[in-house]
Formats: structure tokens, sequence, C-alpha cells
């Protein structure tokens, strides 16, 4: 049977006819192979694909059958099946029974160790109050945390809920909503030029964005690539812009004095739809091309053309990029891409990027986080929202009447990163520093100590706390200093139901492959038991997952398990143009050029460049951190023997004249420092580095190294959160995510063999 539905078309997925068609029929199956349709969660995008399951076991993932996602998948989630039958994998709880670190442990059951975990919290809570509890997880562990978490801790009164995504992509949408209300997604299937900020797609990373690079240019369309290093994506560029590390923001501002000068703007919609234009127009003329130029290290002529081209050649899209999200102008540099689109109009036309709202047939993880009920007293006391309000609930209240105005809804947590604690705020309030105390942290599928800035400190906090809870598959350097360490499920192992995030009016599911090994259990179950051991079990009242989804989905009226068989993507039909209808989801009802929200909350509201702090003798190279290997996914992987067979070892790379100034070579150990720490990794030479930059890779440890709080599998010597500082100078002013994007350091050699 072949079950279809006819939606209009959906940017992002590619047309296969007069209509999408987004379900197919059944997997294709083999004799003795059973197949399910999954969503791969081995990173965070989430591509469609195929299993193959064998006497109950996963024996192969493969891309889906479906034509829209075919091309879809990357090494990550082809050895999945090895990677989740590690031997090294978490099978029962284990509770600390030694000093914090020292690796001793005793199995317990889920029962007393829920048990032990809500007294422990409820202590906790009743002696320094609810906002001593914090919560850590990571973008690839929310898509299936659903909004439970939060919907617990706003029960309980805790604001305190970080999360990877406050450096990468939630904070994004934070901004975004600031200038029109919404997270816009890019029109692919229509766009004519696309401008990558220092993203680099590829085979095996973002895959899903470099096979629609690839559909554009095959068309005809257009790649601007701005980056310090000669990326593979710059490689194939119409234009590459070598622009100096951490300069996005000024890069934007000169084109923009280009598009306003030469006219290039949408006038119309500019006039009907904008505010602050005058004053826009006002500051862009600070920054003439030879200023920009001096700036960015980039020819005017070349940033000429560059603007020229997005504004002429589209609509144009810039999608988005994990570098803009993390360097000290990350606010204005995210706020100028917002505004880049908007004068030039493109925001929600066809080949632009869309405001696609809700879907409406599904309850949305929004509603079930259940924001409303935190007060707004304890709201007040979410940390760091007196400093870098930006993604708070402080930054974000007056986007409530707005967006129930223009989305149906008073809380639109993007990316699940628009009502964020600042997490460098967490971590000094966990070490002692903070306005009272954080005794409580649970991470789930985060590895908290190494998914954050400046690692010292957050090793002080995790040291100081009074219970540790950890989710996870394998002893990470985080799960090392829990008290309880709670084994997960993976994808192959339990049903899921991605909403895209919040971000898109599309829900794609998956389904279960195979049962998970001995008592791993997913977070739907963790914080459903977590929620009967603290008094509320009424707050997570359905018995499975699967009666949730049933919930979820009761306003189309099918259950989740038909849903499953029948759809591999269901969407709402696509309106374009909506704010004709609706307005803008701001407090003008029109796109903010000149943002109220950030003027009222005392910071420049217009977007601005801030100068690098002056230059340190002691520290001459610059580094740029963040960068994953295509082989693992934040700090994951690296347990899996056929991807360290693939990059073995945490490799820095350096131009060759570098190198040689350096007196360093390929191959060799060094030690990398800046003010912050150290830590040692390998000498990769590369042609395609600029001279003077140092490029640090993401997330580094050794499972297999010792254990303990003195080595922690290595991430005391490898992880590059060692390395990066998280306040003063480098950091952003109204977000404070911390700059990574040109941090200062210096490269010595490793004066005795590496072990």
């Amino acid at each position: 049977m072949k079950f279809v539905v006819k939606v209009k078309r959906m940017p992002g997925i590619p047309s296969v006819g007069p209509t999408t068609v987004a379900s197919t029929s059944r997997p294709l199956s083999r004799p003795g192979i059973q197949t399910r349709r999954a969503l791969c969660a081995s990173c965070d995008i989430a591509c469609s694909v195929v299993t193959e399951v064998q006497s109950g076991r996963v024996t192969r993932v493969r891309s889906s059958d479906n034509p829209l996602f075919r091309d879809n998948i990357c090494v990550k989630g082809i050895v999945a099946p090895k990677n989740f039958a590690n031997p090294d994998r978490i099978l029962q709880p284990l509770k600390r029974v030694g000093e914090r670190g020292s690796g001793q442990w005793e199995a317990v059951s889920w029962d007393s160790a829920m048990a032990e975990i809500g007294q422990r919290l409820q202590a906790v809570i009743q002696r320094h109050g609810p906002e001593a509890w914090a919560v850590s997880t990571s973008q690839w562990n929310t898509g299936t945390d659903h909004g439970l978490g939060r919907r617990i801790m706003n029960h309980v009164g805790s604001p305190n809920w970080i999360s990877g995504v406050a450096l990468c992509a939630g904070n994004t949408a934070a901004v975004n909503r600031l200038t029109y209300g919404w997270y816009p997604w890019p029109d692919y299937d229509n766009t004519r030029c696309i401008a990558l900020f220092g993203h680099n797609p590829g085979r095996n990373s973002w895959v899903p964005v470099y096979n629609q690079i690839q559909r554009v240019q095959a068309r005809g369309g257009k790649l601007i690539v701005m980056d310090p290093r000669r990326s593979e994506c710059a490689e194939r560029a119409d234009l590459w812009l070598p622009l100096k590390v951490g300069t996005d923001a000024a890069m934007m501002l000169g084109w923009l004095r280009v598009i306003l000068d030469e006219a290039l703007y949408d006038q119309r919609f500019v006039r009907q739809w904008t505010v602050g234009f005058d004053e826009l127009a006002e500051r862009v003329q600070q920054f003439p091309l030879d200023r920009v130029a001096a700036i960015t290290g980039c020819a005017p002529d070349l940033i000429a053309k560059a603007a020229r081209m997005y504004a002429t050649a589209g609509p144009s899209v810039i999608p988005w990029t994990p570098i803009t999200d993390q360097q000290r102008n990350s606010t204005s540099a995210i706020r100028l891409q917002g505004i880049l689109r908007a004068v030039c109009g493109y925001v929600d036309v066809p080949g632009g990027e869309m405001m696609m709202g809700f879907h409406p047939g599904i309850v949305p993880e929004s509603e079930i986080e259940m924001h409303h009920v935190l007060s707004e007293a304890q709201q007040d006391k979410q940390l760091g929202n007196d400093c870098f309000p930006l993604h708070t609930y402080r930054g974000q209240r007056a986007l409530r009447e707005p967006c129930e105005r223009v989305w149906g809804h008073a809380y639109a947590n993007q990316v699940t990163g628009c009502y964020m604690a600042n997490p460098g705020a967490v971590f000094r309030a966990m070490a002692g520093e903070g306005p009272y105390p954080v005794k409580a942290l649970f991470s789930l599928g985060n590895n908290t100590l190494m998914g954050y800035a400046n690692m010292p400190l957050i090793l002080r906090g995790m040291l100081n706390q009074d219970l540790i809870v950890v989710h996870e598959q394998v002893m990470t350097p985080t799960a090392q200093l829990a008290d309880f360490v709670l084994p997960a499920d993976s994808w192959l192992e339990r049903p899921w139901m991605f909403d895209g995030y919040g971000w898109l009016s599309l829900c794609k599911p998956s389904q279960q492959s195979m049962a998970p090994p001995g008592e791993c259990k997913s977070t739907f179950e963790f914080w459903r038991r977590l929620a009967g051991s603290i008094g509320g079990s009424d707050l997570v009242p359905w018995p499975t997952i699967e009666d949730f989804y049933d919930w979820r989905l009761r306003k189309l009226g099918i259950r989740f398990e038909a849903f499953s068989e029948a759809f591999d993507v269901h969407a709402d039909g696509l309106e374009y143009r909506k704010y004709e209808r609706t307005g803008f989801a701001t407090p003008s009802g029109k796109v903010e050029l000149k943002s109220s929200i950030l003027q009222d909350l005392g910071f420049d509201p217009l977007p601005y460049w801030r100068d690098a702090p002056p230059p340190d003798p002691n520290f001459p190279l610059l580094m740029f951190t963040g960068v994953r290997e295509a082989e693992y996914f934040q700090t994951g992987g690296r347990h899996v023997p056929e991807l360290r067979a693939r990059t073995p070892e945490p490799v820095l790379f350096v131009s060759p004249a570098t190198a040689a100034q350096q007196l360093i070579c390929e191959g060799q150990w060094v030690i990398v420092e800046t003010q912050t720490g150290r830590i040692e990794i390998m000498v990769g030479v590369r042609d395609a580095m600029p001279d003077g930059l140092v490029r640090i890779p993401h997330g580094w440890w050794k499972p297999e190294a010792a254990r303990g709080l003195h080595e922690l599998s290595g991430a005391l010597r490898h992880a590059d959160a060692l390395l990066c500082p998280d306040d003063g100078e480098f950091c952003d002013r109204e977000q404070g995510v911390p700059h990574m994007k040109g941090i200062p350091c210096r490269i010595r050699p490793l004066n005795r063999a590496h072990t």
C-alpha cells in the first residue's frame, strides 16, 4: 500500500511533481530482514533513514527509499549499530560509592535510584530553593526530551535550564525573534543564491544542507562563502571572501553599506514593513568599504561584489551557521543576517527564508513545557538575566503578546533556546560565586563538563554539588563525576516524533527498530519516573511514550502507530507573506531593524561592530575552536572503533608558514595555551589555513584512557573547553555567548613522549 499526503511544497523538501509526496511505500525488504523507518539522531539534523533488523537487532542503517531524503546519510548514521552495541555501553543504573570522581560504583535498580534521587533533589530544594536545581541538555538530546524536562522544572519552580544550544542555533533563534518574531528557514528549492558564513557542510556533516547546496548550484544558483579557510565549500563557491576570523558582523555592515547606498534593497517592503530604517542607514554610513576591508582583510571590490550578488541574484538565503553564533559580536552579526534578509525583501517569500510557525495539528513542545506556570518572580531569578538577558525569560518577555497574536502561543521556545539561563552564570553559581547557590545538576546526553566554555570553572562547580545525575550511554567525563549514572537508550531503540525543534511546521515520525539492551531507558521514561519520585506523577500522566504521542496527535485523529506507518513527513500547507495578514510577531508588528527590545533592555538597538582587544605579545596567534570532525558529533563517538580509525587523535591545523614560524611540523605533539588553560594536541599542516590562525577541534577525550578525577579519560588533556574564556572581552554583550573565533593563543612543543 502507498500512503500519500498532498501538501503545498515545503521549503527544503524537494518537489517531485505538482505536489509534494510526503510519504512513500514501506521500505523495501529482503527475505529474513525487517525494515523500519527511522530518524537518525547521531547528530541533531534528524535525517530520514531505513533500518534493517534481523533477529531483533539492527544490522544495517541505510538511506531512505523516499526520493525526498534518499541522499541524506553520513558515516555517523551508518556505523550506529556498532556504536550502540559497544561493549563499554552502560546497561544498568550506577550509584557512586566512593569519593566523587573515584570511579567506584555499585549497580542499583531504577526504582531505588530514582527514589533516592527524588529524596536528595527535594532536600536541595527545601534547603536552597527550587532555583538551586539546574538541568543541562543538548540539542542532540532535547529532540527526544519533548519539553518534559522544562515542564517539570517549571512546576517545581526552577528557571535554570541550560543547553549547548546557547552556543549553537538556540541563541540564533532567540536573536532572530527580536527582529521579526520567528526563526526563518531557507527555501532551498527556489533560492537563487546561498551565502554561507564560515559554515562548511560536507558529505559527512550537515549532509542535507550539503545536498541542497549542490542542487542549487546545479540549476545555476550562486554560492557566496565567507571563511578564513579555503574550505570545501569555498573551493566550489562563485565568490570566496577569506575574511579574518570573527569579523562576520563587520562584513555584513559593509554589505549593507553597498546595498543601501546603491538602492539595491526592496524599498516597498522597507517602507511598509520595517521600523528603524533611517537610523540603520545612518549607522551603516560609519562603515565605508575601506574600513570594512581593514577589519575583515577582504578587498573592498570583493566585498561590494558579494553584496551586489546577494541583493540582485535573489531571492537569496543565509543558512544558519554555528560560526556566527560563537563570536563576541554574535548578537549584532545574527541581527545583521536578519536585517539583510528583510531589507532585500527575502522574508517569507518563495526562494527566501520562510516563517513557518507551529504545526496546527500537533501539540507543540512549547505548550508541553508550560512556561506560564513558572511565576515571574522565579523567572526573574534565572541566572545571567541581569547581565546577559537576551535568551532568558527577561529578554524574551516582550515577545509574549506578539507571539500569541501571530502564532497562537505566548511562548515559542524555538530550538529550545529562547528561555535559557546563561551557562557561565549557572556554573559560577555551582562554584559558589553566584547570587545564590546551585547544588543539584542533572545532565542528559550532554557531557556538560566539555560542552561549554571555561571547563576549569565547570569542573569547580561540579565538585561543589550535592547531587549530580547523568543520563548517558557511555561513561563520559561528566558521568565520571556523577552520583548516579542512568543508562540511556538510542535512536534505534525508541520511537520518536520530531517536530523540527519548534522551528518548522512539519512532523517526522521515527519507528522503534529494536528493544533497548539491558535497563536502558528513554528521556521520556527518565522524566516520567522523576516526576513520580518528587510527588508529581500527574505532570507526566502518560503510561508510555506512544500514549504521549497519541495525545500530541489527537487533533489529527490518528494514533502514532498508524501515523508512523503512513508518513515519512507530515507538513502543514505553506502560506507565503503571512505578515500581510497577521503582521510580524514583534512589539511593533513589523521587522525591527532598530530593536525596541534591545533598547528597553539597555543595549544598542542597532547592530554595531566592537573591535577586538589589543594584541597580546604573550599569545601571538589566534585560535578558532568549535569545529567538528565529520566522524564525530559534539563530544560523542570517540568510543566507536570505526570512527576512531578515521580520526584517531585530536589534530590542530595551521598553515605551512605558521608551522615554520613556530618551529613545529606535521604529526608533532604540542601544547596550545590561552589565558584560560592548555591542551595537548597533534599538529596538522594545511595549505587551506590562513597564516597566524590555529584551528582546534571540538570535544576531544579518549574513552580508552584512565578514568577518574585526575584524568577524566583524557578530557583534562585534550578538551578545547579548557582553552575558551567565557567572560570579559571574550563574550558577547547581550547574550554572554563566549567568543570562540579568534582567541589569543600560543604553541610550544610537548617536551615528553605522548601517551
